[in-house]
């Protein structure tokens, strides 16, 4: 209470217990300007916007990929729950099949089929309109025709085929037994005096067929 008593004031004042107060508040009000001064160096940290540190545009799709994965984990408790236990639903229907259009698709079926059985029986009572008889004898007869009309019998062609069957096979023949005619020259000299006969008659035979031929020829010249 006596400090102002005490107090030695800076300039000459008639009271000191005013001078006091007056210096008192003006020291207070220094004291909140320095407490409330800024820095002249700014040392905070600098400000943080919500664009950088939450990216809007990836956002849809975390929450999305979040959304799928809960719902996997709900649907594998379901099952997990159904394997478990019998499961709480019963939506087993025990009903037959029933079709709208059975009658008719059936009524259809035999109308066809029955269709099918008369189109099968006309088909089987039907006699055919060509005489497969009259065919063979039209053949015939052009063949004879053929024949009468041909510059050179017919029938001669396979007679000479098979005379050449023929000389084939004694060939054959003919060299098994000059096999055999090696141990046996005498033998030998038989068979080559009949292969000899035999080619004399071969020529003879075609000589005749040949003279047959020219003297046919010249009757048809006539």
């Amino acid at each position: 209470m006596m400090q102002h008593l005490l107090y030695p004031p800076l300039f000459p004042a008639a009271n000191k217990s005013l001078q006091h107060k007056f210096d008192k508040s003006a020291y207070d009000l220094h004291r909140m300007k320095v407490k409330s001064a800024k820095p002249t160096i700014d040392m905070t940290p600098p400000r943080t916007y919500n664009h950088l540190s939450l990216n809007v545009t990836r956002k849809p799709a975390m929450d999305r990929a979040l959304q799928i994965q809960r719902e996997n984990d709900m649907l594998r408790d379901k099952l997990s729950h159904i394997m478990r236990t019998t499961g709480g639903l019963d939506n087993w229907n025990y009903y037959d099949k029933k079709s709208l259009d059975k009658e008719r698709r059936r009524s259809e079926l035999l109308r066809i089929t029955t269709e099918n059985q008369m189109i099968l029986s006309r088909l089987s009572q039907v006699r055919p309109n060509y005489n497969v008889k009259s065919w063979h004898d039209d053949w015939l007869r052009t063949l004879r025709l053929r024949d009468s009309i041909a510059r050179f019998p017919r029938g001669r062609e396979n007679l000479q085929k098979g005379e050449e069957k023929q000389d084939k096979s004694n060939s054959g023949c003919d060299k098994k037994q000059k096999m055999n005619t090696d141990a046996t020259p005498a033998r030998a000299k038989v068979k080559t005096e009949s292969e000899g006969n035999e080619k004399k008659k071969g020529t003879n035979k075609q000589a005749e067929t040949s003279s047959r031929s020219r003297e046919s020829d010249g009757q048809r010249a006539r």
